[in-house]
């Protein structure tokens, strides 16, 4: 699509959705049009924007772009939204809400000027298109306390990825008087029409009561200034943003429904795939052991970053905990430079047993994940982690051997605990069985290299009751997505794709402040000194790299992604 379409495009819009080049950078995919609907495609994927660009919304004429839409791309992974979508998606709608938006002229009552214009007093506000490191904090923290579906979380996760790719998008910050960022709105003022607040986050740390209002005072003042006619104020979310955004005179705008779902694929397709999978087969006579035995499983570990100072070189490198290949080759490599490396904690069987025995005793005040979850909830996730069951199952060699106790585990153990042992029966019956820093554990003590472990098993147990349990309900509840969430993930975490691993619209429990940004500044501590030795390897979940890579540099260090 060119400029002179995005253009027109931007001229007619009437949803967020309809600004095609934040789309296209926040997702990855092609925008095009059909009738008067708007598309955008990637691979298996397609997101289909129902808001027609010209006349009324029409189910009919919505349903068959869509379908042409489908013919077109052959997408399975499927996703539209609309203000109503045809009687065939309804079972498969996520989401139920409205777009809330306030003409640019409003008259804003004088309580909430007074409000707005005293906080206005203690902070500097500007607009700017630099996602600095005190956005990175200001994001980690809001990120960790704040619940979000997870559509609305992956616009925070890849936000500093578009900014720069999106000439309309822009930061209108607040800084405090001791030059912290207190609060931060990210804005779109592509479409002709309106302005778009996207999203926004403040601080509980050093707070400047009603600071946000100031930021929305002065956005009101921009959309002025830009001649829209309105500012769209998005989704309502939750009740505490949704009442943020009436207080000012919001109003429901438009209805909004979201759905996705699978798209089954034809007779012809699998047929095709079938014979490309034959084609590949070696030639002669092997057995399906041999076969499958000659794939290969080993691949170069690509999520390593080098980091130099003073002429002294070390290495860190972003771990999945449980994976579907091996990265030996890589990581004994890797080890033949360096005398220490260092993990987030102890990975031995005597340290790995404590943490199994503590999650498997919960006290009194435990919560348990049973008491969350609904009887039908409970039996589809035994069928996503267990898999097929029964006669036919056994007789095609498809039930697992020993699978997991899924009622016990939710009604017996941690919430923790339960969560992780669920979701391990699930890789492990797809394939992963690998763990990336175990596998770098036990390969450095074997190589005779210095193995430190950055925090105790009592530092570790805390994090993970750290956890919501409300995170782990919500991810559980979402087990039939979970195929697709780890097809993503290897993919991404291969190329060594960090922002793609994090910017699933699938949430993951553990990305949460107290698991991931408050433990960043004390792993950096414990490892500093072994950094400026040099001939030292780090590894840290992948999700910590987000933030470690920039404090390092921020430490004078220069980090550089391994090719």
């Amino acid at each position: 699509m060119d400029a002179s379409a995005i253009e027109a495009i931007l001229e007619r819009a009437s949803v967020p959705e309809h600004s095609a080049e934040f789309m296209s950078a926040m997702s990855g995919g092609e925008p095009f049009l059909l009738g008067s609907y708007l598309f955008f495609t990637a691979g298996s994927w397609l997101v289909a924007v129902g808001y027609p660009l010209e006349g009324r919304f029409s189910v009919g004429d919505f349903e068959a772009s869509l379908g042409e839409a489908q013919r077109r791309t052959n997408a399975t992974d499927c996703h539209a939204i609309g203000p109503s979508l045809p009687l065939r998606l309804q079972p498969s709608i996520t989401v139920r809400d409205h777009y809330y938006t306030i003409p640019s002229y409003i008259a804003v009552p004088t309580r909430l000027r007074r409000l707005a214009e005293r906080a206005a007093a203690f902070v500097r506000m500007e607009e700017g298109r630099v996602f600095t490191p005190a956005h990175r904090k200001l994001w980690g923290e809001f990120l960790g306390r704040v619940q979000l579906p997870p559509n609305i979380f992956e616009l925070y996760a890849r936000t500093e990825t578009v900014l720069p790719n999106v000439p309309g998008l822009s930061l209108l910050n607040a800084w405090g008087e001791d030059g912290r960022l207190v609060a931060c709105f990210l804005l779109d003022k592509a479409p002709r029409k309106f302005l778009t607040y996207l999203l926004g986050a403040h601080t509980k740390f050093s707070p400047v009561p009603h600071v946000s209002d100031a930021l929305f005072l002065e956005m009101i003042r921009i959309a002025r200034r830009e001649n829209k006619e309105y500012v769209h104020l998005g989704l309502g979310v939750n009740d505490g943003i949704r009442r943020f955004k009436t207080k000012w005179g919001g109003v429901p705008a438009l209805p909004y429904f979201a759905a996705s779902w699978q798209e089954r694929r034809g007779v012809r397709q699998e047929v095709s795939e079938l014979i490309r999978v034959l084609s590949t087969l070696p030639v002669g006579s092997v057995s399906k052991r041999q076969y499958f035995a000659s794939l290969p499983r080993q691949r170069r570990f690509t999520m390593l970053w080098e980091i130099e100072r003073g002429g002294r070189r070390s290495w860190i490198g972003g771990t999945a905990h449980f994976f579907c290949y091996s990265f030996e080759a890589s990581f004994r490599e890797l080890f033949e430079g360096v005398d220490w490396v260092l993990f987030e904690g102890p990975l031995d069987q005597g340290s790995l047993d404590e943490v199994y025995k503590v999650g498997r005793n919960p006290g009194s005040a435990s919560p348990r994940l049973v008491d969350a979850l609904g009887e039908r909830e409970i039996r589809n996730l035994e069928r996503v982690v267990c898999g097929p069951r029964g006669t036919w199952a056994r007789l095609m060699g498809l039930e697992s051997p020993d699978p997991p106790d899924v009622w016990r585990l939710l009604s017996e153990t941690r919430h923790w605990m339960a969560f992780f042992s669920l979701w391990t029966s699930f890789l492990a019956r797809n394939g992963w069985r690998q763990s990336v820093d175990l596998e770098a554990w036990n390969l450095a003590v074997d190589m005779g290299k210095g193995v430190v472990g950055m925090e105790t098993i009592q530092e570790q147990v805390e994090t993970l009751e750290s956890i919501p349990p409300e995170r782990i309900v919500n991810f559980l509840r979402q087990c039939r997505r979970w195929s697709r969430f780890i097809r993503h993930n290897v993919r991404a975490y291969l190329r060594g794709d960090l922002d793609a691993m994090l910017g699933t619209s699938i949430e993951f429990p553990t990305r949460t402040e107290s698991v991931i940004n408050r433990r960043d500044a004390a792993f950096l501590r414990c490892m500093t000194p072994y950094l400026e030795q040099g001939r030292c390897a780090v590894f840290v979940g992948s999700a910590h790299m987000l933030n470690l890579r920039h404090m390092l540099r921020e430490m004078g260090f220069s980090v550089r992604r391994c090719r």
